[in-house]
């Protein structure tokens, strides 16, 4: 009897370790992560923060289940293309100006620069690396991840090329009597009237996110479950990177999603003008291919109709990334996996009587910013200042590896987790080409346009649509030397190649 309760007792006490050993272990693991990016998608496009016309159910979840960052930024572009700029600082760690230069050592094959890339850093940290989607980076993504699939450009279909739409709008324009009408593609500089039929975003014919047969969020849907069912049988952490080329345009959408909205219940944004006065000055003039989307000057209803296909394909992507997530739950991975979900910056559909991202106004800055994990906050928000590029960074943290010096972004894991309060950064940078520059600090947002010597500020917290310049009141003149003095540190510590010293003295002269 006392020896069969011995040897009882021994099996308990030996079940007991292995079980103890086994939590030990998955304490030990590093945690898998899922990058989930879209594109052009701005902060104010989910129901749960605070758009009541959108209906975004899996996003709504992912903010109810993780930390949301309200105030996440791109810094700027060298380029028309913002999202390539975004893309080469997010993957190489580095501030903008200071990735123009980067990323030209990408195209070379055998560059050492190449393991300086985010997914090459995971893959080193021990890390099984997939991709899907929107790339839009100088180095060849199969180069780049272990595992690609359905690598696709910066748009989809030749008619949506902005190259071959400014080579067109050049040579046409030349011709006398010429109107934006011939010179854009279909797809365009619509629509013109409520009798204006010509494009539809269920028009399979018309190529875009059609072409190949299945639309193109599906198709990344279906390629992140195909990896997620790939690394459940295996022993690795993973880092997927799937990115959506949706709602870039040309905003396609099934016709369920686009039934889902009328324009009835679609407003118009409240700093809605049917053109921004300043567009030329800042190279946003009528060869910009977003801002070409719609005609100028702007309607409200044009901006409606863009808004509603907008918010289809918004929907439409909320889908596959329920479906996606859904995945994950029954891979039995999700216990151990933190999910990052951003875009490449925002947009401005109508505000301002913008229409893109070409811009340094929060709509087109600001992307939505969630992060979701086993030790993350659950419906928390955090508004402290992050930039948007700052998962590289992050991701690093969460695997355990040490972030190397030349990556100059910072983890938001501290704040997440709810460590810290405050920014890692003093102050906000923003820069487009050579036509803008902004500093946004303690609730203000100071913006300069070079070309035009044109200083302006705005008070954040009391007017969020920046539609109320406070530059002309003299009681903020000390105000806009502080934040000036600031910016111009800021661009020496970017290497901006632009000087923009002398506009405060003209500002004040004038």
């Amino acid at each position: 009897m006392i020896k069969n309760y011995f040897v009882l007792l021994f099996i308990v006490l030996v079940s007991c370790n292995k079980t103890i050993k086994k939590e030990a272990t998955k304490k030990n693991e590093k945690p898998n992560i899922v990058f989930i990016f879209t594109d052009d998608q701005t902060y104010t496009s989910i129901h749960a923060l605070g758009n009541n016309e959108i209906i975004t159910p899996n996003m709504d979840a992912m903010v109810k289940a993780g930390t949301t960052f309200t105030h996440a930024y791109n810094m700027g572009s060298w380029s028309g293309a913002v999202c390539a700029a975004s893309r080469a600082m997010m993957n190489s760690g580095r501030f903008v100006w200071r990735a123009n230069k980067f990323r030209k050592n990408w195209y070379k094959k055998d560059s050492v620069s190449l393991s300086k890339s985010w997914s090459k850093m995971m893959e080193a940290a021990g890390y099984d690396t997939y991709m899907t989607g929107k790339w839009h980076v100088d180095a060849p993504a199969p180069l780049v991840f272990q595992n690609t699939v359905h690598i696709r450009g910066g748009m989809p279909g030749d008619a949506w090329d902005h190259a071959k739409m400014k080579q067109k709008f050049d040579s046409i324009s030349k011709i006398k009597g010429a109107k934006s009408a011939d010179i854009m593609p279909n797809g365009y500089n619509r629509p013109l009237s409520e009798n204006d039929k010509s494009w539809s975003p269920t028009d399979t014919t018309k190529g875009g996110f059609w072409e190949g047969g299945k639309h193109w969020s599906e198709v990344l849907k279906d390629d992140a479950i195909g990896f997620i069912n790939q690394a459940k049988e295996k022993d690795n952490p993973f880092f997927m990177y799937l990115a959506f080329n949706a709602p870039h345009d040309p905003r396609q959408a099934p016709q369920e999603y686009q039934d889902m909205y009328s324009l009835d219940n679609i407003s118009v944004p409240k700093s809605f003008l049917p053109e921004y006065p300043y567009r030329h000055n800042i190279a946003n003039g009528d060869d910009l291919r977003d801002e070409a989307l719609a005609p100028f000057p702007r309607t409200e209803y044009a901006v409606k109709v863009h808004t509603k296909e907008y918010y289809a394909s918004i929907t439409h992507v909320d889908a596959q990334i329920g479906k996606i997530i859904e995945a994950l739950k029954k891979s039995g991975k999700m216990d151990n996996t933190y999910i990052i979900y951003t875009a490449d910056h925002g947009l401005a559909m109508g505000r301002h009587g913008l229409i893109g991202k070409q811009s340094l106004f929060d709509h087109s800055m600001r992307p939505p910013m969630v992060i979701i994990g086993p030790d993350i906050p659950a419906d928390k928000r955090s508004n402290a200042d992050v930039y948007l590029q700052d998962v590289m960074a992050t991701a690093l943290d969460l695997s355990g590896a040490e972030k190397p010096t030349y990556v100059e972004f910072n983890s938001f894991l501290d704040i997440a987790k709810g460590e810290r309060k405050e920014s890692h950064y003093k102050s906000i940078y923003g820069a487009y080409l050579s036509v803008s520059r902004m500093i946004r600090k303690d609730g203000f947002k100071l913006m300069v346009y070079p070309e035009i010597d044109k200083i302006l500020l705005f008070n954040m917290n009391e007017d969020p649509e920046e539609m109320n310049d406070l530059a002309g009141d003299s009681a903020n003149k000390e105000k806009i030397k502080t934040m000036f003095d600031e910016l111009l540190v800021l661009q020496k510590q970017m290497d901006d190649p632009l000087d923009i010293s002398d506009i405060y003295k003209k500002f004040y002269k004038n």
